[in-house]
């Protein structure tokens, strides 16, 4: 049994106490939760810690598998360019791809997440997922956006999903995102994951060039499609919609949805989805470092906290990241948007992330019953509760 107690713990579930005591059990599931009302008496073997209390944090986009590209592309390149270092520089020898990947979950525990939405192309990282302490919920990323390629791309991600759900993985077929699907293909997944009632995700508004496939059928993702990819695209006739526009029919209204990035949607685009599926199905996950390193730009927070949408984070990968830190994307969030109180941001980084990948019956808040694990963040301006440069992340429980 342990007993914690801090300056301040934020549990997602209310007020911030002050002072406040968590009771655990050796398991680490929590037993009692004690507001002090800020009056910490004496009480045997109580640790404390100078800065806050939070729960476990729940990563809700990651790319584990791309881990052997840290460091190799550059920054703030645009979403074309990024595509296609990604395509020349992804297939290489298989253990070398697992030893990054084993490396990266390593990193992201220690930097106390506890559960990850994570997406995958192949099954090269299932079976140490399997075997994680942390708990992974397996995006298989389907790609394809010529019709003739809908049938092989979808039986791949069905052998993939077969494999993953064997090793008693949490495990959905998804879209990549609008310029990479085609509607034959989206049609194979939604069926399937109205079958399944899985979760969906799919990256998306990340780049204005994805518009400008549906708008105009021109532009630089195009030009990644016909000369990157060799993709004849005399078959596409543009929507002169945007992307989400033109595609958020094609998903199922019945499953959640993440849509990842976000980073040029509208309160137009916001609207739209609104008449299309239902806001409480649906999570709008930023990944801010990963947005600036590739597109050196932010998603209008501000926006999506005016229409009270349910928001999460996510690190992407190490391709377009330096780190896998939620704590570091919570920096960025803050200094870039100061009037966002700390305890919502924290909110977005594990309960909301939690309630999306259906881990919020173990995961998300500090609430008795649940082992959520339990984050220290130190190295704050505690009077004002705001994350500095030199805030720092421990993993206690």
């Amino acid at each position: 049994m342990r007993k914690l107690s801090a300056h301040y713990i934020i549990t997602g579930t209310g007020a911030v106490l002050i002072k406040g005591i968590i009771i655990l059990s050796d398991d680490g599931t929590i037993i009692e939760i004690i507001d002090t009302k800020g009056e910490l008496d004496e009480m045997s073997n109580v640790e404390f810690f100078s800065g806050v209390l939070i729960p476990g944090f729940v990563n809700a986009h990651c790319h584990i598998e791309l881990s052997h590209l840290r460091n190799v592309f550059p920054e703030k390149t645009g979403l074309p360019d990024f595509l296609k270092n990604v395509v020349e520089h992804r297939n290489i020898e298989e253990n070398r791809v697992i030893e990054a990947a084993q490396k990266a979950d390593f990193e992201l525990y220690k930097n106390g997440v506890v559960a990850v939405g994570d997406i995958s192309n192949t099954n090269t990282t299932f079976k140490l997922k399997s075997e994680s302490k942390i708990a992974y919920h397996t995006f298989i990323e389907t790609l394809g956006f010529a019709p003739q390629r809908a049938e092989r791309a979808f039986v791949w991600a069905k052998y993939c999903f077969d494999e993953a759900r064997s090793l008693g993985l949490k495990v959905s077929v998804v879209p990549h995102a609008p310029y990479s699907i085609s509607k034959e293909l989206f049609d194979k997944i939604s069926e399937f994951a109205i079958n399944q009632h899985s979760i969906l995700s799919m990256h998306s508004q990340e780049s204005s060039a994805e518009d400008d496939l549906y708008l105009s059928g021109d532009g630089e993702i195009v030009r990644h499609l016909t000369e990157n990819l060799a993709i004849d695209l005399s078959f596409f006739n543009p929507t002169g919609e945007t992307a989400i526009g033109s595609v958020i029919n094609w998903l199922p209204k019945e499953n959640k949805l993440l849509l990842i990035h976000n980073i040029r949607t509208t309160q137009e685009d916001i609207d739209l989805i609104a008449k299309t599926r239902s806001l409480d199905k649906t999570w709008f996950v930023f990944c801010p470092d990963s947005n600036l390193y590739i597109e050196d730009r932010l998603p209008d927070i501000e926006l999506f906290r005016e229409n009270k949408l349910q928001i999460c984070v996510g690190t992407d990968s190490l391709s377009s990241n330096h780190k896998l830190s939620m704590l570091d994307e919570m920096k960025t969030i803050q200094a870039n948007f100061p009037s966002i109180p700390l305890d919502e941001i924290v909110i977005w980084a594990t309960q909301n992330g939690a309630n999306a990948l259906e881990m919020s019956d173990w995961s998300g808040t500090i609430e008795v019953g649940k082992r959520p694990g339990i984050n220290l963040i130190t190295g704050m301006d505690l009077q004002n509760l705001l994350l500095l440069p030199q805030s720092k992340i421990k993993r206690l429980i």
